[in-house]
């Protein structure tokens, strides 16, 4: 009896050490320590508190970041942000413009479809918010929206780039997870598609019931949309065959993830430098840089983040949290409920990056334990992330977003707001309670 009350005590002291790693990850964040930092002084805490030797967690952490399928990650960066700079975006906007542009509200449609166009080629939210917001913000001011409601329309549709692949965020999640990383891939596009048509309805039903003209499509004298649509699909061609031959290959069986990312750099650099013209040689290894130095950083916390999560795996950080979710309910739609709120708060105080990363470790085997395909959870802690990264306290994409909008945070929080309960909130329901929104793709290509 004593012996089972020791290990109790003993289990029960584990609990509360980990709680405190947890919370001094916050403190430390709240604080404005960089997140690598946040997650080191965690580790070297639980080392000292739990008592384990660094020997056995090192290796584990290089072990993990040594896997080929990160190169992807960087490879994709320099991809998208050669593309960024190569000059795509607007040719884009030109093209999605002629399907959207008699309807009212139609400039709003543009930039969130455009968004969703964009993020399939750089697969970063920032690159999609920069390069479609700096086009489509001025034009959307100068025909009557309300500059924070536009701001925030392209905030949110700029995590669109997270959902559509290729991903970095779903490699990670499949890296984290050991699972496919094209069945990743497919699970976000449902989810990421029935975003973008809430986004857009929210648009048109805002500007209507505001009153709203839009000058610039009413004055503009329309050419013939057969005339249009051959020259600016020309024109776009080159930007959106990407996608295609990155996918194509991964779909295909012709190349790896890895792969795909390389030709992806090779095929952007001749289209930005010749196509498009936007790239000179100090653009250019000026994307190299900024590319070295956010792959950097990440490697450096994905290391931090493994010893983390490989002392929560060791401890069954798991299984307790499953016990006690299942002591507060049996109900499998309250626990998914629960789940997700944990998902919200994890991502409304980390960046994505470290948020999958440790999130991930964690949370999946809970939700096997109640019969969730690890596909499926792919979309959740998809959606649930990309919300995240709109939701105060942090909230890293309003503020660029207010930057790139010059438009003061306060004026677009109202409409993020807005379109988080109406657009987001309906779309994580979804994806979390309807299984076949993310698995139906994965199972007609893979036959998961």
């Amino acid at each position: 009896m004593k012996a089972e009350r020791y290990s109790a005590l003993i289990e029960s002291r584990d609990i509360y050490i980990m709680l405190i790693s947890f919370i001094i990850i916050l403190i430390i964040l709240i604080i404005g320590v960089p997140v690598p930092l946040a997650f080191f002084i965690s580790t070297i805490y639980l080392i000292f508190a739990l008592g384990y030797d660094p020997i056995f967690l090192i290796p584990y952490g290089f072990g993990k970041i040594s896997n080929i399928v990160l190169l992807a990650v960087p490879l994709f960066i320099i991809a998208g942000g050669l593309m960024d700079k190569g000059g795509i975006g607007e040719k884009i906007i030109d093209l999605t413009e002629l399907f959207v542009r008699k309807i009212k509200g139609g400039l709003g449609v543009v930039a969130v479809v455009a968004s969703a166009i964009f993020g399939s080629i750089s697969g970063s939210s920032a690159a999609v918010l920069t390069a479609i917001g700096s086009i489509m913000l001025p034009r959307l001011a100068k025909n009557g929206y309300p500059r924070g409601f536009a701001s925030a329309l392209i905030a949110n549709a700029s995590v669109l780039g997270l959902f559509i692949p290729p991903s970095a965020l779903m490699i990670l999640y499949a890296w984290v997870s050991n699972q496919s990383v094209l069945a990743s891939f497919l699970a976000t596009i449902v989810p990421g598609l029935i975003l973008m048509v809430l986004l857009s309805i929210i648009n048109v039903v805002y500007i209507r019931k505001k009153g709203i003209e839009e000058k610039e499509v009413a004055e503009k004298e329309l050419p013939p949309f057969k005339i249009e649509l051959r020259k600016r699909s020309l024109a776009a061609t080159p930007g959106l065959v990407l996608p295609l031959i990155v996918l194509g290959g991964i779909y295909g069986g012709i190349m790896t993830p890895t792969e795909a990312a390389a030709i992806a750099v090779l095929y952007a650099i001749p289209v930005g430098f010749w196509i498009y013209k936007g790239l000179n040689r100090k653009i250019f290894f000026q994307t190299l840089i900024e590319a070295a130095t956010t792959t950097g950083v990440v490697m450096i916390m994905l290391f931090g983040i493994m010893l983390l999560s490989r002392i929560y795996v060791t401890e069954g950080l798991s299984n307790t949290l499953t016990n006690i979710l299942l002591g507060i309910t049996e109900n499998k739609v309250l626990i998914l409920l629960m789940i997700n709120v944990i998902l919200l708060i994890i991502g409304m105080i980390m960046d994505d990056v470290s948020a999958i990363s440790l999130a991930t470790p964690i949370m999946l085997p809970v939700v096997v334990n109640l019969g969730v395909d690890p596909i499926h959870f792919a979309a959740i802690i998809g959606v649930n992330l990309g919300m995240g990264l709109l939701t105060p306290p942090t909230a890293p994409l309003l503020y660029l977003g207010s930057r790139v909008g010059k438009t003061p945070v306060n004026e677009m929080i109202g409409p993020t707001l807005l379109m988080i309960l109406f657009a987001w909130l309906p779309t994580l329901i979804i994806t979390t309670f309807v299984p076949e929104v993310s698995m139906f793709l994965p199972r007609l290509v893979l036959g998961l």
